[in-house]
């Protein structure tokens, strides 16, 4: 095998449904995927995060990611400029060693054995120049077949973080050391003796290390998560950006973390190889529920963090994210408040990370406000769920510039299209037509309907929808150009 030393492969983990930050993220659009602290996405600022690397030879990043928004994963990371995405898609969800893996396998398939740097998606680095730097000091280490694991110098007594123990120094520059223990979260007293003693570093979940030392280290702790991983992938198939791999294969695979799969036996091992912490000492954050996205954020002179259409009065340490209306927050102090379409949170901050219970009950009572948002995304475009009453429901329909529904037909509803941008191309039983601004159509029940956009301007209308049973899951698609069931 090709030994290509200078290359370094970043593996983008983005999966996670984010839920303790709920409403603004749901399964079907996770907090990774949203712009939190910025104009970008978190997945976005992980991508940029390696820009300024330049030790080195970079690939084109492997994202692994949930099957369901691998639309919306390709269409972001083409926004920040990455044209031919390279997205391997895990059609359930098991941990991130079974992840890891896949990635490792794919990037070996041309025959090299790159350095993968292993990013999650959804946290945040306040000073990529640093994180970069940081990975050209490990580098020579993980070229040489170490384990590198990047640990966060702590800033204060966290107890919702697992730590690193920090070992000897490697070298005279004190920028690499042993890395003696993985620690659970600990309680209160603890990391405050943790923060002091200055030898505990918080576990950010970033890995460097030589692909086939990955796999050789898998191959001796799980072989069964390396060998379904291998059938899976090699069994997978290729859809234009994506690699699906094998459903069922991969369903067969144990569920682990890169941590307690490999890395915790590491000392127990030291044939596998030797494993070493790089301090970080940056601005950092799992962004694991609303208060850590609160301390993350930039705030006024009142400690609060405000977006969008907002008005505070008397009102401090809080974060509030406003939505379509106005949102005036009076006499609050410590409060998370987050107005979404079709949700609203008001919530305690030292409480927000009881919300994994609220969203359990939700989910309970089948609200699909845990799934999904009322615009949804498409691989087409998007819907917006307007109004919804007895035997009716309204939605607003946008399609890009070029993309097309599916040909399909519904038992249960009729629908009538006003076009109100841009110019529909319709189909709707044997009839081929176009419809312009302001015209419109009826597509009976039974009958077979598509629409699409064969301009490069944005469509839009409005749908109304008749019938007595309007869910999503009464489409029969017919031809789908996405592959879609």
């Amino acid at each position: 095998m090709k030994n290509d030393s200078d290359i370094l492969q970043p593996v983008i983990l983005c999966g996670g449904s984010g839920i303790r930050l709920w409403p603004a993220s749901r399964e079907s659009y996770p907090k990774q995927l949203l712009a939190l602290l910025g104009d970008e996405s978190l997945l976005q600022s992980t991508l940029r995060r390696i820009d300024g690397f330049s030790a080195g030879t970079l690939a084109a990043p492997i994202v692994v990611s949930n099957e369901e928004y691998r639309f919306i994963v390709a269409e972001q990371m083409r926004q920040v400029g990455i044209e031919h995405p390279r997205l391997l898609l895990e059609p359930v969800g098991r941990n991130t060693a079974p992840a890891l893996t896949l990635a490792a396998l794919l990037a070996q398939t041309d025959g090299q054995d790159p350095i993968l740097l292993a990013m999650p998606a959804d946290h945040v680095i306040a000073e990529p120049e640093i994180f970069c730097e940081a990975v050209t000091t490990a580098l020579p280490a993980a070229r040489a077949g170490t384990f590198v694991t990047f640990g966060i110098v702590p800033t204060r007594a966290e107890t919702g973080y697992g730590y690193l123990r920090r070992g000897t120094p490697i070298g005279d520059d004190n920028r690499i050391f042993t890395l003696d223990e993985f620690v659970e979260k600990p309680d209160g007293d603890t990391a405050q003796n943790y923060l002091e003693s200055g030898q505990y570093l918080w576990n950010s979940g970033i890995f460097m290390l030589r692909a086939s030392a990955w796999l050789g280290a898998m191959a001796t702790l799980q072989p069964a998560i390396l060998d379904c991983c291998a059938r899976a992938l090699g069994v997978g198939k290729n859809d234009g950006d994506f690699m699906r791999v094998d459903r069922g294969a991969f369903g067969d695979c144990p569920a682990d973390s890169i941590d307690y799969a490999v890395m915790e036996k590491l000392r127990a091992h030291p044939e596998l190889g030797a494993a070493v912490l790089v301090p970080l000492r940056v601005r950092w954050s799992d962004v694991g529920a609303w208060d850590a996205l609160w301390d993350a954020a930039n705030k006024d002179a009142q400690g609060n963090v405000a977006r969008g259409d907002v008005l505070l009065h008397d009102t401090r340490d809080s974060l509030v994210l406003g939505g379509a209306r106005v949102l005036v927050a009076l006499g609050c102090e410590d409060m998370v408040i987050v107005d979404t379409p079709d949700a609203l949170l008001v919530a305690d901050k030292r409480h927000t990370l009881k919300l994994r219970e609220v969203v359990a009950e939700l989910k309970k009572q089948g609200r699909e406000e845990v799934a999904l948002h009322r615009k949804v995304f498409r691989p087409w475009g998007w819907y917006d769920s307007v109004d919804k009453g007895t035997n009716f429901q309204v939605k607003r329909i946008g399609v890009n510039p070029g993309a097309s529904l599916s040909l399909q037909m519904h038992h249960r509803r009729a629908e009538h299209w006003v076009v109100v941008r841009g110019t529909a191309r319709v189909t709707c039983g044997e009839e081929v037509f176009d419809l312009h601004e302001n015209e419109s159509t009826f597509i009976p029940l039974g009958s077979k309907h598509r629409l699409q956009n064969m301009t490069g301007d944005p469509l839009e209308i409005i749908e109304v929808q008749c019938g007595g049973y309007l869910g999503e899951d009464d489409i029969v698609r017919f031809e789908d150009v996405y592959a879609r069931a």
